[in-house]
Parts: C-alpha cells; structure tokens; sequence
C-alpha cells in the first residue's frame, strides 16, 4: 500500500484542527463558566438545563405572587386592626350612653364622637392597596366597596366573589377579601319577633341617632349589636392569621425547592474549573504533541530517503 506525502499532510493537518477544537471549545467554557456553549454540543443536558430553569422561573413567579398575597394580606390586618380598636371605644360611648343618669345634652355630645368613630371604620372598610384597589370590595376593586344610599345609609357595593393566586405547583391561595366577610351583618329581631340582617354601618347609624334622640332601647340594642360587630371583625381577623401562616409555610416550601432545583442546576450546567484546567492542559500537551510530530513528517520526502 502506497502512503502519499499528500495524504499524510492532510492526516496530520486533520489531527491538529481536531485537537485545536478541543481547546478552543474549553477555553469558551472556562471563559462562560459553563459545561455546554451550544445545545448541538450535548442535546441531552441542554435540553435539562432548559428544563430546570423552566421550573426555576416558575418557581420565582410563585413567590413574586407569594409576596403580593402577604403585602395585601398585611394591608387587611391593619385596617381591621384600627376597626377592632375602635369598636373598642364605640362601646365604651355607648355603654356610656346607656346610663340612666346621663342628660339628652350629654348623650349629643356622645353621638358626635360616635358619628366620628364610625366615619373612620367607614374610611378604614374602603382601604386601598399600593396599586389603588379596595381590599373588602371582591372582585370590584376599582370602586369603593361601602357607598352610602339615598338614604345616606352606607351600603356595600362590591361582590361575594373570591379570588385565589396559584402559589405552587398544587396550591393556591385567596387574595381577596369581601366586605361582608369584614364587615358582618348583625341579625336584628323585628317588632314582630321575626329576624332581619342589618348592615355594619346601618347599625352604626342607629346607634348614632338613639345617643341623638336619647332613646334608651336603642342605645341598649346597639350596645349589644357592637359586640357582634367585634366578633365578626376578629373572625376576619383570626382567618387573615392563619392565611399570613400559610404564606410563610409555603414561602420556607418555595425557597427550600428552589435551592434544591439552583443545586441541580448548577451541577449540571456550571463548569468545575479544576477538572477544565486539567483537561486543558492535557489537550495543549496533546496539541504540542501533534504539532510537533506534524512539523517532522512535513520535512520528510524522498530525497531525505535517498540521502
């Protein structure tokens, strides 16, 4: 079998292209810190790399949502916090109120901090969040959940819907609160014995006008209404809780998982320095090798066979 100068030319020249390759492929990856440059490279592992931040920005969309559920959930807590308070001191007038030995002057005088206490918890029960929507409307947040009627009665405006925010890959948690969850109706027995819902604020207004009009009955009646208007406050209060202890559960379950995924990624797409370093090295000792066996074929010919 003949062997041509040409044909070993072309062998030693494809054996240094090769091994170049190799080292300029290396040195891309200790300049990115990266094990695969180009999905062609290793098909299998980019597609897992994709995958795994594919999961990853999920991850981080649970807890951008995560954030915007305690943000608001915080908001709620506050305003019923300032409304409990201030059931508080509502009660206190009204027991007040409630004394025999009081004057109509003096019960006026009480109705007008009461009208005063429940302006507040009426502006408290149209809180907005930082995007400007109301936190008790339901799903109406771009208009004030409580308006006063024609009557000047404030009434609640917004829907019964609830909304829920996926959190995680099989949980979800509600966003929303609506007004009468907040701001419970009291059952109030009519003349004839029969029982009717009254509104938060309605009751409110009652209150106001029996101090006003010095009707003892009405004044003892709202004494009592105030206290279920408290207990509903504090159940809202005691489920906002427990939804703000769900959060910080599924916040420490979001950054465990996503730890464990940024681990798995780095392991498969981060490049281990020391082990490239190595590798280099053996593919510029492999270069210099076929380098320099390449220049001593090259000089080879016949008339160096001949002499």
């Amino acid at each position: 079998m003949k062997i041509s100068t040409q044909l070993m030319f072309e062998r030693g020249s494809s054996q240094m292209s090769s091994v170049q390759s190799k080292v300029a492929q290396t040195q891309v990856q200790l300049a990115q810190g990266k094990q695969v440059i180009n999905a062609s490279d290793a098909p299998d592992q980019a597609s897992t790399i994709q995958r795994m931040k594919s999961i990853l920005s999920r991850q981080e969309s649970y807890q951008s949502s995560l954030n915007t559920v305690k943000n608001r959930l915080i908001g709620e807590e506050s305003a019923l916090q300032s409304v409990s308070d201030l059931l508080v001191r509502a009660k206190e007038v009204a027991v007040q109120g409630a004394n025999d030995t009081l004057s109509a002057g003096d019960r006026k005088a009480l109705a007008i901090e009461m009208k005063a206490l429940r302006d507040q918890m009426l502006s408290l029960a149209n809180t907005q969040d930082t995007n400007g929507n109301f936190m008790f409307a339901g799903s109406r947040v771009k208009q004030a959940a409580f308006a006063e009627n024609s009557s000047g009665v404030p009434i609640y405006q917004g829907d019964q819907t609830r909304m829920n925010v996926r959190v995680g890959e099989q949980r979800s948690i509600p966003v929303n609160r609506t007004g009468t969850d907040a701001f419970v109706p009291v059952a109030r027995k009519d003349t004839d014995g029969t029982s009717v819902g009254v509104g938060f604020f309605k009751v409110m207004d009652d209150l106001v006008a029996g101090l006003i009009n010095s009707k003892g009955p009405d004044i003892r009646r709202g004494v009592g209404e105030l206290d279920n208007l408290q207990l509903g406050v504090s159940l809202a209060q005691a489920q906002i809780g427990t939804n703000l202890n769900v959060v910080d559960q599924q916040t420490a379950v979001l950054e465990d998982t996503t730890l464990n995924l940024k681990t798995t990624l780095s392991s498969i797409e981060d490049l281990d320095y020391a082990s490239a370093i190595t590798k280099m090295n053996q593919q510029m000792l492999s270069l210099e090798a076929a380098q320099s066996s390449f220049a001593k074929m090259s000089q080879l010919n016949l008339f160096n066979f001949i002499n």
